[in-house]
């Protein structure tokens, strides 16, 4: 079960993540004209582009449809993070997705599409909502593949030769049926 105070923590998480994204989508949407791109620093630049679509504008135009997918992703996402190893790392991860998904359904409720301005060479245009969620579920898959490999390496031979009788007993008494 999760703990109170990673809950508090993952909202606290999100919350920042959420302020900043929404800053400066604002900041943007007033310094950049629709289409502009302006050079930031090597090959970063910052344009105004909308995304009604999910990532990259697949399914463009889903409106109301999308919203719902990305409301049945957060339920799933918290029954996960609620199953996940309760670590900072899983906490983290939690806070940068939950806050990454609700900066960008802030704007698809707000203006029916997601504001989107960080733009790199061959790469759509994106925005902090869209890094942070990518970040968190590598964050994430990191976390829980982490716990798996810890969890195998402290299992003793002895727990490990049981492992293997059982899966052999089950194995065997399934090919018998």
């Amino acid at each position: 079960m999760i703990r109170r105070n990673t809950i508090i923590t993952i909202a606290l998480v999100a919350a920042v993540v959420i302020a900043l994204d929404q800053v400066a989508k604002a900041m943007v949407t007033a310094t950049i004209e629709r289409g502009d791109a302006v050079d930031v620093i090597g090959p970063l630049r910052f344009t105004l582009a909308y995304n009604d679509g999910v990532a990259f504008g697949l399914a463009g135009g889903g409106g109301i449809f999308v919203l719902l997918l990305s409301m049945v992703a957060l339920v799933a996402l918290g029954a996960f993070i609620a199953s996940a190893p309760d670590r900072w790392s899983t906490w983290l991860a939690g806070g940068l997705i939950l806050g990454g998904a609700l900066g960008n359904m802030i704007d698809r409720v707000r203006i029916g599409e997601v504001t989107d301005f960080i733009l790199l060479p061959s790469w759509p245009a994106f925005n902090l909502a869209d890094a942070s969620i990518t970040v968190g579920v590598v964050l994430l898959a990191w976390t829980v593949i982490r716990h798996d490999d810890t969890r195998k390496k402290k299992r003793s031979p002895d727990e490990n030769e049981v492992e293997d009788s059982s899966q052999e007993h089950e194995r065997v008494t399934s090919d018998a049926f």
